[in-house]
């Protein structure tokens, strides 16, 4: 990036503290994006050439937006553009352009807290585009691990991403002025988080047209749950915590599925993407979604082929390895970085009670450790009952070895929920894991 971007780039995120204006709106289409991105002085000169020499290319295969890689003779950039509807259900279903507001608000923050994201190059606000780097040869990690591919320093580098990015947007950061105008600017973005709160916690336990399963193999462990008194009532609580709970700024969909690797001579590269519903909510929903996507694809893998079990113990140690990063780098900024208003040092620390500080910061992990649990049972229930399932288990066949896999994983699921406080940690829901994968058929 120039420094005529960067200074473009700065001056966006100013005036980008409010929703834009979208009613000079369009969407683009194959045809249509080399002529917008030919006003966009900074991305013209990266791509070189003219917009003919461009070729462009749809690779989205999300559920909401649209996404463009271009290419051109210099270089290359990956194009978002948000639809005014849900992509996965149609013009049916609207959905505001806004949530690319929130998504490059949440970028740019994200970088700031911690790296590891795209590099942003164009915000184009009322358009709902956002020009990002090009993340090549990346493949989202998902698709990794169907092919079990083994990147060594993906989970910890999820687990370091999320302490940085959910200590640096809390009150153990941010003074309680500064939080409270973050949670203003992010609590706009209420449809986003209108489909978390029915998709991920109300529409699997209930009959709902949305709702999709492997049918008829499962419709009697359907049926079982939503007649499953205990598990509603630990989802509520769980749904009310997300409802209230504004500890942090969440990415609010950080699954396997929002993260890309590659590797290379130098390392790997990991990065972390689409941030579109991120809000300020509870610590423990980010990282429940990264755990209950490892944890998904570890069932998937006896319908992936032969000899699973190598792969399945290197994902539970992926696992462990996430909390563990996790935990260790909150514990680091807690003790080095703790200039909000909750835990003032003044009360522990300044004080000559480092001791207390200490006991303060091993209660809240513990806390945190029974929400990260109870949320990652939610949202391992919800890809499989629900909308918007996930390929490591739908791409399964036949359809019987499909829902064996799918059983084993909602008994961790129903565990991990109602059960989230007895089990208590990441290393004892492992433990369940694999019990589960030989009691369960």
């Amino acid at each position: 990036m120039d420094g005529v971007e960067i200074a473009r780039s700065r001056h966006d995120r100013r005036s980008a503290d409010s929703v834009p204006d979208y009613s000079d709106y369009v969407p683009l289409s194959l045809e249509t994006v080399p002529p917008r991105l030919a006003h966009y002085d900074g991305i013209a000169a990266r791509l070189g050439g003219t917009p003919d020499d461009w070729s462009v290319r749809e690779v989205g295969d999300g559920n909401l937006n649209f996404v463009y890689i271009v290419e051109g003779p210099a270089g290359s950039v990956c194009v978002k553009q948000a639809l005014p509807y849900v992509r996965l259900v149609g013009e049916s279903w609207p959905l505001p352009l806004a949530r690319s507001f929130y998504e490059y608000s949440a970028l740019v923050r994200q970088a700031e807290r911690s790296g590891h994201v795209p590099e942003i190059l164009h915000f184009d606000g009322p358009q709902a585009l956002v020009v990002m780097e090009n993340l090549a040869p990346h493949i989202i990690w998902r698709k990794a691990l169907m092919a079990r591919e083994r990147h060594e320093t993906a989970a910890p580098i999820m687990g370091r991403f999320l302490a940085e990015t959910l200590f640096r947007s809390s009150d153990l950061s941010l003074s309680a002025e500064t939080k409270k105008r973050e949670i203003a600017l992010f609590s706009g973005n209420t449809a986003l988080c209108k489909i978390t709160e029915d998709l991920v916690f109300t529409d699997p336990y209930r009959d709902h047209p949305l709702n999709r399963w492997t049918s008829p193999e499962l419709d009697a462990t359907v049926a079982a749950i939503r007649a499953d008194a205990e598990w509603k009532i630990a989802i509520q609580e769980l749904k009310y915590m997300f409802l209230t709970r504004a500890e942090a700024l969440v990415h609010g969909d950080a699954h396997t599925g929002s993260v890309m690797v590659a590797k290379a001579a130098t390392g790997e590269d990991i990065r972390v993407i689409d941030p579109e519903f991120a809000f300020y909510g509870p610590m423990g929903f980010d990282l429940g979604a990264a755990i209950a996507n490892l944890f998904l694809s570890y069932y998937s893998q006896d319908g992936r082929g032969p000899d699973p079990g190598p792969y399945q113990a290197w994902l539970l140690t992926a696992i462990a390895r996430l909390w563990d990063t996790f935990a260790s780098r909150f514990a680091e900024l807690w003790r080095t970085e703790r200039t909000g208003d909750a835990y003032p040092p003044t009360l522990y620390e300044a004080q000559d009670q480092t001791d207390a500080s200490e006991a303060a910061l091993a209660r809240f992990l513990v806390r945190l450790e029974a929400d990260t649990l109870g949320f990652a049972g939610a949202k391992m229930a919800r890809r499989i009952l629900g909308l918007a399932g996930v390929a490591d288990l739908e791409t399964i066949e036949p359809a019987t070895v499909r829902a064996g896999c799918e059983r084993r994983a909602l008994a961790l699921a129903r565990r991990l929920v109602v059960d989230r406080e007895r089990i208590g940690s990441v290393a004892c829901a492992i433990v369940e894991a694999k019990g589960i994968l030989g009691e369960v058929k």
